[in-house]
């Protein structure tokens, strides 16, 4: 089944400009910002301005332009917000969820760039 993009999303109103943000970095393809609720000191949220629902349907979907400026972007927003650790940073944690199981709340595709602290294991190790 295709994926139906959902144009009232907030991101979507945030594209539009119906939504304000607190951009760091916006190209022809991508806008980064600040998340509204951070869950670390560093909290980005890079989207493509075009309309995919997560990560799988921008990579089948998205241009190869729109996925080198993605790319670029999310490594720029890297440099510029200080996490970068080949530049002096501490590291940082880049995450995207697709579908109820990977508890996606807003179904446009953003990668999360998350740093600024010690985040500890990315899942519990699973029981055997």
């Amino acid at each position: 089944m295709p994926y139906a993009y959902d144009d009232q999303n907030i991101f979507a109103k945030i594209l539009r400009g119906e939504i304000p943000n607190k951009t760091v970095l916006e190209t022809e393809h991508s806008l980064a910002f600040y998340d509204i609720e951070p869950q670390t000191p560093v909290h980005v949220l890079v989207i493509p301005k075009g309309p995919y629902v997560c990560y799988d349907h921008f990579a089948q979907a998205a241009t190869d332009a729109e996925i080198l400026d993605f790319t670029r972007a999310s490594g720029e927003v890297c440099r510029l917000t200080g996490v970068q650790p080949g530049e002096g940073g501490e590291g940082f944690r880049a995450i995207t969820n697709a579908g109820e199981h990977g508890v996606q709340e807003v179904p446009h595709y953003h990668l999360h760039i998350l740093g600024g602290r010690a985040l500890g294991r990315m899942l519990a190790r699973a029981k055997d």
